[in-house]
């Protein structure tokens, strides 16, 4: 993980790793920041949809008990979103690394589409 400080709060960068491991041990809450039509495709399983185009901080759940990390395709939008979150006045939130690309890089399990049913189906490379 590494860590950036923005005036008193830490934007974590998080490996595909990191954030698997978290959200197996269930300390974690994973929010795609893509588009519904993304998300709809593939996503990874378990993490909520918040668009960046609705984003809005302020709706972000508390993280008295799980740490809020954000992901995208590449990192980009996650990261922007992250410093939004930040703005907003969280003072410790995460981004996933190179996105779900690098999850799926990874090697990671994610839900696909079935594009013979249009069903959604785990997938485990």
């Amino acid at each position: 993980m590494k860590t950036e400080m923005h005036d008193s709060a830490a934007l974590e960068t998080w490996s595909p790793d990191e954030v698997q491991s978290a959200l197996a041990a269930n300390e974690i809450v994973l929010i795609d920041v893509r588009t519904p039509q993304e998300y709809m495709f593939e996503h990874i399983e378990g993490a909520l949809l918040m668009p960046m185009a609705f984003f809005d901080a302020t709706k972000l759940p508390g993280q008295s008990e799980k740490r809020l990390v954000l992901h995208c395709g590449s990192g980009m939008r996650s990261e922007k979103m992250a410093k939004a979150a930040i703005a907003a006045g969280f003072d410790r939130i995460a981004h996933l690394d190179g996105g779900f690309g690098a999850w799926k890089s990874a090697k990671r399990p994610y839900i696909g589409t079935d594009m013979a049913s249009g069903a959604p189906q785990r997938v485990t490379p």
